[in-house]
This record gives structure tokens, sequence and C-alpha cells, in this order.
């Protein structure tokens, strides 16, 4: 199907939905994304494989460096890189800026880079923690998301929260995808645990 056969189906989206479009991160922006303290990010490799990477931290851990670039702080992760290695191939990125409690969310979309520049570094140092590497976005396209879809799951609602005692743990879930199943559970569990804990605050690039 093509956008005009999508057109068949969808009606025009109304002028406020267009206008509220700007490109460059505005007061407004910057103001969500000081109160933000979870973000997503979406990539696409040079092939098309796309990739969506949550990062995390206190509010307003990304910083606002202009009116059209901010930058994402690389913590401690999996290091499998699945973001950076897209984005030295396909600079193209959108961004998913949440604030607990709110409905509405904040899009970013544009262009990045993979960036070791100390200023850049210094922009994005935490209370102890100073990144080794960051990624620096353009941004092209920043608006408000509307509250449908978080209103629709119940999202900040604990009452809505599904029962999840019918689901195996998240260890047991890691472990069985791995392939280890020779790996005692609790041991698993335990692991997991600790590896958070040690790890958690470690600037990008730090062995984990």
């Amino acid at each position: 199907m093509d956008e005009s056969g999508l057109r068949e189906i969808y009606r025009q989206p109304s002028a406020r939905a267009l206008r509220k479009q700007i490109d460059l991160i505005d007061q407004h922006c910057r103001t969500f994304i000081a109160h933000s303290p979870f973000v997503l990010v979406g990539t696409a490799a040079a092939d098309g494989t796309c990739d969506v990477s949550p990062k995390g931290g206190p509010p307003g851990f990304v910083a606002v460096l202009d009116e059209h670039r901010l930058a994402v702080p690389d913590l401690a992760g999996n290091n499998r890189l699945d973001s950076m290695r897209s984005l030295v191939v396909n600079p193209g990125i959108g961004l998913l800026f949440l604030i607990p409690g709110l409905d509405e969310t904040l899009r970013v979309n544009g262009t990045a880079e993979v960036t070791i520049d100390d200023d850049v570094l210094d922009a994005c140092a935490l209370v102890d923690v100073r990144p080794r590497v960051a990624i620096v976005v353009t941004a092209r396209e920043c608006f408000i998301h509307c509250a449908k879809a978080f209103r629709r799951g119940g999202v900040w609602k604990p009452e809505s929260w599904p029962d999840r005692s019918d689901m195996p743990s998240v260890a047991c879930m890691l472990r069985d995808h791995a392939g280890f199943s020779d790996v005692d559970l609790t041991e698993m569990e335990t692991a997991l645990e600790d590896n958070y804990r040690r790890t958690l605050w470690q600037p990008g690039g730090e062995p984990a």
C-alpha cells in the first residue's frame, strides 16, 4: 500500500496537528526535556534494520546544547552498541521523551552523530559521572505527541496494570533466550541484580 492508499482510509491531519511541529528546541521543549528522566532512541542501520533503545537518568540528563542541538550521554549498557553502530552509517534518529505521570510526550526527529568532544561530554556530566561518549542530535522536527496511546494503555495508572503473576521472571526469560539451560535460575537472578548494582552509573565504554 502506498500513501495514496492510506489516505483513502485515514483523513488528512488537522491544521493543529501540522502546525504544532517546529524546527527548533524552543523553551517549551527545553522545559520538557529538563523534566524527563527517560527517552526512547530510534535509529536505523544502512540496510534498514531498525532499533529502539531506552536511555534514562535523573530528570534533565539529556543536555540541550543550543536551540538546534541536544546531547544524550551514553552510560553503562550491554555494549552491543546497537544505536551507535547504526548512527555511524545512517544519521537519522527519532527521540521520544517521557515524563512519569504525564500522558503527552515530546518527539524530536533529526540527525545525529556520535562524539567524544570534551565540551559536549562536560555538558552531559551528571553528579559523579562524566560519559565517555555522547550522541549529539540536530533537531529537524519537534512536537508534542498527544496522550491517546498512554490513556488507552493506562500506562501511569497502577490500577490498570496487568497482573504479572503468570509471567516467568526476567532472569528466566534471559536464561532461556540465551540457551543457558544449565544455569541455576537463582544464580541468574543474583548475577543480573549484581550487574545492575555494579555498573548502573558507569560511563559508557567501561567494561560491565
